[in-house]
């Protein structure tokens, strides 16, 4: 249960980085409010992740 939850960890702020890259390197050319609505997407995956990574499964005590 635990390797599960890791690998969403490390796949939600994969793409929380991936969303910050992104947003300032290529989407800001074509739009800025876009690549603003991005950054603010991927402001709320952090917090999301360590919830998800630290919520107790069936199998922990």
């Amino acid at each position: 249960m635990y390797a599960r939850r890791r690998h969403r960890y490390f796949a939600m702020m994969g793409t929380c980085i991936a969303l910050f890259v992104l947003a300032w390197g290529v989407v800001r050319i074509w739009s800025v409010p876009a690549a603003v609505a991005m950054c603010l997407v991927a402001m709320v995956i952090p917090p999301v992740a360590a919830i998800v990574a630290n919520r107790k499964g069936p199998d922990d005590r």
